[in-house]
């Protein structure tokens, strides 16, 4: 089910997205200061890419929690509104319940990145 998922995930728009974060690290890459941030971005774009199967695990203490609230500020806020009102549309009809979840899955990282590890459950 996680791989049918995955494959439907990836040809309505999955790939699109990821490689938007991922494109989106690289230009955070360019420059030193933006190395945080694009580990951030490059760990949405993994996400993005095949979300089912996959957790996040969060943790990493007070810098993460300094770098979240800044994050939460400047970008995050924004980004998991975005997801949380898709993932609200999904989840009007039965079919698109198991996606719906999956983007709050995905607003949640995208509110509080750093110190969050995205682990594959099998």
């Amino acid at each position: 089910m996680r791989t049918i998922g995955n494959i439907i995930w990836i040809l309505m728009g999955g790939v699109v997205t990821a490689l938007c974060w991922w494109l989106a690290g690289a230009l955070f890459y360019l420059t030193i200061i933006g190395i945080p941030l694009g580990r951030q971005a490059f760990k949405m774009a993994s996400l993005t890419l095949a979300p089912f199967g996959k957790r996040i695990i969060y943790g990493g203490g007070a810098p993460s929690l300094l770098a979240n609230i800044i994050w939460v500020v400047c970008i995050g806020m924004w980004e998991a509104l975005a997801y949380v009102l898709v993932g609200t549309i999904f989840c009007v009809t039965i079919v698109g319940i198991p996606f719906g979840k999956q983007l709050f899955k995905m607003a949640k990282l995208s509110l509080l990145p750093f110190g969050a590890q995205v682990v594959n459950l099998y």
